[in-house]
Parts: structure tokens; C-alpha cells; sequence
């Protein structure tokens, strides 16, 4: 049997990020829920490799990128390319435009979209999100005149600070699966995984972790997510690139302005969200007045006619109210 040796963490607290919506934030005991809060995006200095805009940056290292794609899912890559520094992808004028975080093909067309995940939401927005991204990046391949039957193979990768199935399992690989004989598989060439980095905190080494056939390097990723210090040749390269990315003046530059426009967002949407509850607010103070008024007309035997014209509603409109309120 498997003994378990807690490891402490370098950082002792993470729960520097709020959300305006109820959702889950990493803290390194787990994961934390919270109410309705402003976004608050932690400093320069205290950037960790689970803010999208670092992950982004590190991954940008073809070499990084190639190998942490290879070890999630025990392939060998030749090369990958970045189609686009930022890939954002539209479809139509009208439509929810998807900006992924790493987005990348490889030497034989296959695509990988890469997310860093550090809020659990309290539904399955999540999962759904998989759902249309696939979609997205499918018309955005079709777009580009590939046929359906020359649609590449693609890798949606969620890295999660938390567990998003509640099973305790490293990795959760979905493909599409016949549910009357599961040994048939659909072969349409989407993958979804999600990584659980919660499920290696309690353990020391991947030689005591329980499921063995999670990649050493990918287990000592985890545990670095989770704020412990990096082990492994593979691991000890990414917080190199890390430091390197946090040394340079221009990144952090970048980040300033990164976290001001996430701000500024934030703030439009909750002045947004605060101008449609006022009219709301207002809408449902003045229906209130109006049904007063006309209840009170009623009372004082109005013809029905004449309220109608009054209230600016219909004959049938205002025999419904009287008829509502036993009048």
C-alpha cells in the first residue's frame, strides 16, 4: 500500500484572485469557493505560472510547448508551429469570438489548444466551453477551405488547479464513444483531457502516486502548478523560461497593460450590470404604479374602455386584471 508524504508549498497563500460571478479560485489547500467579488489581478511579482498570460508566454518556447504536449499524451511530436502569436478565432460578425490561450499544429496537421483553468465554475460551463471551442476551431479549419473529410485531428488540453469530475484521477480523456458496445470508437478525430493537478499534492514522488501511467514529468508539472518547487530536468526548464519571462522589462510591461484592459472589462460589464438592474428595477416599479392605477379605476367602476385608453393597454388587458383580482 502506497504511503503518502505531504510536501509543503512555496506559496502559502493563492487565493489573490476574485471574480464577479460565484466560482471556485486555487488556494494551495484545494480549491476555495467565493461570492461576488471584482477580479483583482495579483502583481508582476506575484505571477505564477497559472496566470493565463504567463502560461501563455512560457509556452511560446516550441521546445516547451512540443515536449509538455508529447508527455500529456505519450505521442511523439516532430515539430509545431504557431499559426498566430494570439489565436482568436470569429466566425461570424454576430457570434462569441474564441480567444485561445496556446494554439498549435503540428508537422502532420494536427491541432492542439492548450487552457490553463484556475476557477472551477459552479456549473458545467466548463465542459460546455469545450463544446464550442471544438466547434470553432472546426468551421475555422473549414474556413480555410479544408472538405469534412480533411478536417485535422485535434487536442483540446484543459490544465485545471482543481478537479473538475471529483474522482481524484490525474487526467480525463474524452473521445467519442459508441454506448452500446464502448470498444467502438467514433474515430472523428476530437480529443478533450483534463488535467487534475489536485491529485498529486498529497504525494512526494511519482514512484508512490497510485496511477502509474502518468508521465514523471507531467506529475512534477502538476506539483509546480501547485506552487512546489520545480523537480526534473523537464520541469526545472519550464521555471527557467518562467524567470526568464518575469526578468524581462518588456513582458512586464505587457502584463501592466494585459491588467489594465482585464479591469477595464471587468468594470464595463458590472456598469452594465448595474445599469440593467436599475432599468429593471425602474420597468418593475412603474408596471407596479400602473397596476394600482388600474385596479383603482376599476374599483371606482370606470368603464373599462376608458382605463384602457388610460393605461394604454388593451379592453382584454384590463378584463384579465379585473378578472385576476376578483373586481
Amino acid at each position: 500500500m502506497n504511503t503518502a508524504k505531504p510536501i509543503a508549498s512555496m506559496h502559502e497563500n493563492w487565493a489573490y484572485q476574485t471574480y464577479e460571478a460565484s466560482s471556485q479560485i486555487l488556494v494551495h489547500e484545494g480549491t476555495k469557493r467565493y461570492g461576488t467579488h471584482q477580479y483583482l489581478m495579483p502583481s508582476w511579482q506575484d505571477v505564477t505560472i497559472t496566470e493565463n498570460f504567463l502560461f501563455e508566454k512560457v509556452m511560446h518556447n516550441k521546445r516547451i510547448c512540443k515536449r509538455l504536449i508529447e508527455k500529456i499524451l505519450g505521442i511523439t511530436i516532430q515539430s509545431i508551429e504557431f499559426p498566430e502569436a494570439e489565436k482568436s478565432i470569429v466566425i461570424r460578425r454576430d457570434s462569441k469570438s474564441v480567444r485561445l490561450d496556446v494554439y498549435v499544429t503540428d508537422n502532420t496537421g494536427r491541432v492542439y489548444d492548450i487552457e490553463m483553468q484556475c476557477t472551477n465554475p459552479l456549473d458545467d460551463e466548463l465542459i460546455r466551453r469545450t463544446r464550442y471551442y471544438q466547434g470553432m476551431i472546426d468551421m475555422d479549419l473549414i474556413s480555410k477551405g479544408h472538405n469534412y473529410t480533411e478536417l485535422n485531428s485535434t487536442y483540446i488540453i484543459f490544465i485545471c488547479t482543481f478537479d473538475l469530475f471529483g474522482l481524484g484521477r490525474p487526467t480525463y480523456t474524452f473521445r467519442n464513444l459508441c454506448l452500446e458496445d464502448t470498444n467502438l470508437e467514433l474515430n472523428d478525430g476530437t480529443t478533450k483531457l483534463f488535467l487534475n493537478s489536485t491529485a498529486v499534492i498529497p504525494y512526494e514522488s511519482p514512484d508512490i502516486f497510485p496511477y502509474s501511467d502518468l508521465d514523471d514529468d507531467v506529475f512534477y508539472f502538476l506539483q509546480y502548478i501547485n506552487g512546489h518547487a520545480p523537480q526534473g530536468t523537464f520541469v526545472n526548464e519550464i521555471n527557467e523560461e518562467v524567470t526568464k519571462v518575469k526578468e524581462s522589462k518588456e513582458m512586464e510591461k505587457s502584463y501592466m497593460t494585459y491588467a489594465m484592459e482585464i479591469e477595464r472589462r471587468e468594470r464595463i460589464a458590472r456598469n452594465i450590470g448595474i445599469e440593467e438592474g436599475m432599468k429593471e428595477g425602474i420597468q418593475k416599479g412603474i408596471q407596479k404604479e400602473q397596476l394600482r392605477f388600474i385596479v383603482s379605476m376599476i374599483k371606482k367602476n370606470l368603464p373599462l374602455d376608458v382605463i384602457a385608453e388610460l393605461a394604454e393597454l388593451s379592453v382584454a388587458d384590463i378584463e384579465k386584471i379585473k378578472c385576476d383580482y376578483n373586481l
